[in-house]
Parts: structure tokens; C-alpha cells; sequence
């Protein structure tokens, strides 16, 4: 395994991450742990979850996902072995959370880190992530931006000090931000600078051969910044597995059970662009999988690579991408492939 520094802190965790969306939706906790089990083997030592989990979202499984991971530790009595990462919603509409609209204020957060704490089955969380802007921005794919002006503006400043009193508890060690943009990343790093407030470490953002709109703006300042990508769906939701090619519905696979809910990686352009990948990873005597996975790894830009797997086989073949080293000639034909069409699934 590769370890890369969590942004400037001198915390090292492994260049893959085990993504855990799935758990309590389309895994059971038995297969979770044994994922979990199969991971800290492989040397990963970095977790990724939420308070939101599993997916999709639903009042009834909030917060299993956390649930599982807080029973493995409490059986194998591990938690040290572990740099775990969580996340409070932004603003969604999905009262159920807390019983009223979820927002990025020191109600709300002081609410969500002691329940995700008492999940998790843990006293403190590594790294604590804003799931999404609490403010109109563009995210999930969206395009077009139109500026809206918001009489309910929570100051960014303010959300970094609701997550400061966080860490002066010990609640949290590090803040990092997901789906975040680039003005939102610049001004927390600015706020946290000028004010004395925690820096942010990292930034989760989707990033795979689908979907490279990190690489404007975003990658510039994970750079110079030293706060770095956690790549999520960087096999974009397994249309860059081959699986679903040419039409195929595999049975108990993401997208042929949420086949309406899911549709970021699965319109025409992703569809013509996945499968020329996925041909391209076979005819160099590579799976999909590999390719994919192996070209995220390779970026400057990221701390991590957010990999998920809905069984054991899968799993083991994501981290081994680790050892794959892709030469120049197969990159020069990815980037052929990605001018012929450059962000087929924003």
C-alpha cells in the first residue's frame, strides 16, 4: 500500500480508501465487516462514510452504514487501526435527520457528531466532512450557474467555527468539505488562515475517466494548497467496469436496481465513453477496473481513492490497482479518448 499525508497534518493514510455506502442497503453488516476485515489486511487504513448512509437515502436506513462500522469496532476492538471519516448533511430537504431542515449551524452539527459518534461507537472522528454546500452552487453535476442570493446565508466563517469548537472537544481532528467548488475551497482556506480556524485537509469530490471537472480550478489548488482530492465514484458508479456495456443489466448491480434514481454516469456520451475505455483497458491486457482505478491513483492531485464494492472479489481486485503503473503510450490513448469527448458525465 501507498500512504500520502491527510493535507498538512502529519496523519498518513493509504492512497485507496474503503468506501462504505452500500452497507445496510445492498450489504448486509456480515459482508461489511468481512470488507472491512479484507481492507485492513490489504494495508488500508482509511474509512469513509456519513451520517446520510446507506444509499439512496431513505428515513428508514440513515445511519446504518455508521452502525455497522461502530459494530466492528466494538468486536474487534480496532478503532486505532483505523483513520475514519464521516459527514454531516447540508442543506437537503430530508427532514428526518433532525427533524426539521438539515443546515451547517452549531445546533445542527453538535447534533450530528454525537450522533454519528454514538453509531460509530467512538469517541472522536478523524475527519469530519460537510457533505455538500449549504448554499445554492453548483454540484452533483449540475451546470449553468446562476447566482442566487440567499437571505439565509450561513457564513462560511461560521461553519468553520461551529467545527473549531468540534475540535477543541475532541470530537474531531481534522475538517474536510465534499462536492465543494472552487470559490468555496479558496475561501475556507482564506477564513481559516486569517481567523486561526481548522484548515481544511482534504476536499471529496467525484473524479474518474468519466468525469474530470476537477481538473479545472480544483486540482490547481489541491496542489499549491496542499488539500488534496478523495476521489468518489471513480469508477462511475461501475459503468467503467465494462458490466454494463452494450445494454447489460447485471442482477443485483447499482444501476440495474436504482436504474431511475441513478443517472450521473448513464446518458448517451458516458455510455459511448465508458465502453471505449473499458475496450481500451482489454486490448492492453488490463480489466476496466484496473485501468480506471490505476489512473486516478497515478494523479498528483489526490490523497485518496474512494473505492466501493458490493463483494469480496470486487473489493480485492480495487486495491490491487494500487500496484499498476500505467506507461505513457496507454495514458496518450486515454487522453484521445477523453478529447474526443471531454466531460461526458459533469
Amino acid at each position: 500500500m501507498i500512504y500520502n499525508n491527510l493535507g498538512n497534518s502529519n496523519t498518513k493514510v493509504s492512497r485507496i480508501c474503503l468506501g462504505t455506502m452500500t452497507w445496510g442497503e445492498q450489504n448486509s453488516e456480515k459482508e461489511g465487516f468481512e470488507q472491512m476485515d479484507c481492507a485492513i489486511d490489504y494495508g488500508v487504513n482509511f474509512f469513509d462514510t456519513a451520517e446520510l448512509y446507506s444509499v439512496p437515502p431513505k428515513k428508514e436506513t440513515f445511519g446504518s452504514t455508521e452502525i455497522i462500522i461502530g459494530n466492528w469496532f466494538k468486536e474487534r476492538k480496532n478503532r486505532q487501526k483505523v483513520v475514519l471519516a464521516t459527514k454531516v448533511v447540508g442543506r437537503s430537504g430530508m427532514k428526518w435527520f433532525r427533524g426539521k431542515e438539515t443546515r451547517i449551524n452549531k445546533e445542527q452539527i453538535t447534533k450530528a457528531i454525537e450522533g454519528s459518534l454514538k453509531r460509530l461507537n467512538t469517541d472522536y472522528i478523524d475527519l469530519y466532512q460537510i457533505h455538500w454546500p449549504d448554499r445554492k452552487a453548483n454540484f452533483f453535476g449540475k451546470l449553468g450557474y446562476e447566482h442566487q442570493e440567499e437571505k439565509d446565508f450561513i457564513e462560511l466563517k461560521y461553519q468553520l467555527e461551529c467545527l473549531h469548537d468540534l475540535v477543541k472537544q475532541g470530537k474531531i481532528r481534522y475538517v474536510g468539505l465534499s462536492n465543494e467548488t472552487s470559490w468555496g475551497l479558496m475561501k475556507f482556506l482564506n477564513l481559516a488562515e486569517k481567523y486561526n480556524l481548522p484548515r481544511v485537509v482534504s476536499v471529496q469530490n467525484p473524479y474518474s475517466l468519466l468525469n474530470r471537472s476537477y481538473e479545472v480550478g480544483m486540482a490547481e489548488i489541491s496542489v499549491r494548497e496542499n488539500c488534496g482530492l478523495l476521489a468518489y465514484s471513480p469508477l462511475a458508479f461501475g459503468m467503467l467496469t465494462g458490466k454494463y456495456d452494450d445494454g447489460k443489466k447485471p442482477l443485483k448491480a447499482r444501476l440495474t436496481i436504482y436504474e431511475n434514481i441513478y443517472t450521473r454516469y448513464t446518458k448517451s456520451k458516458g455510455i459511448e465513453s465508458a465502453k471505449k475505455f473499458n475496450q481500451l483497458a482489454i486490448h492492453n491486457d488490463l480489466t476496466p477496473t484496473q485501468m480506471a482505478l490505476a489512473y486516478v491513483n497515478s494523479r498528483p492531485f489526490l490523497t485518496s481513492n474512494i473505492i466501493g464494492a458490493t463483494t469480496i472479489d470486487q473489493l480485492k481486485e480495487n486495491i490491487q490497482s494500487i500496484k499498476i503503473n500505467l506507461n505513457e503510450e496507454l495514458i496518450e490513448k486515454i487522453e484521445t479518448i477523453h478529447n474526443e469527448n471531454p466531460y461526458p458525465c459533469p
